[in-house]
């Protein structure tokens, strides 16, 4: 994953895919899967950035953006991200939701870095 964690995106609208997901003991391919998964997914048409998080009980949040359903769509048949999702089903989660929404708003704020102010 980038070293960026926040996603670069558009002006609204776009669309979000909310992924919260409780992972399982079982570690086996987790995490070359899921950098592939990010890797595969930045390379579809569509796709707009990714952020993501999961803390040390293995509850994690990846919320991906897309600009529009039908790039959501055909991420969601891609045939590598079927498989890695079947995985996850079988050994990776024990619980996951996924929810989609369309972002119509967004702003937001940075504090400004001091010694970049300097002249």
């Amino acid at each position: 994953m980038s070293a960026e964690r926040f996603a670069d995106t558009p002006a609204p609208p776009y669309y979000a895919v909310i992924f919260t997901a409780q992972r399982s003991e079982v570690e086996a391919g987790y995490e070359a899967t899921a950098e592939r998964m990010v890797e595969l997914a930045a390379g579809q048409p569509g796709y707009l950035g990714i952020e993501s998080t999961r803390d040390a009980q293995g509850f994690g949040i990846t919320v991906s953006y897309w600009a529009s359903e039908q790039a959501i769509l055909a991420w969601k048949h891609d045939l590598e991200h079927r498989a890695a999702r079947q995985q996850g089903r079988e050994a990776w989660y024990t619980r996951y939701e996924l929810r989609v929404a369309r972002i119509e708003r967004a702003y937001g704020w940075q504090r400004k870095d001091p010694s970049k102010d300097a002249t």
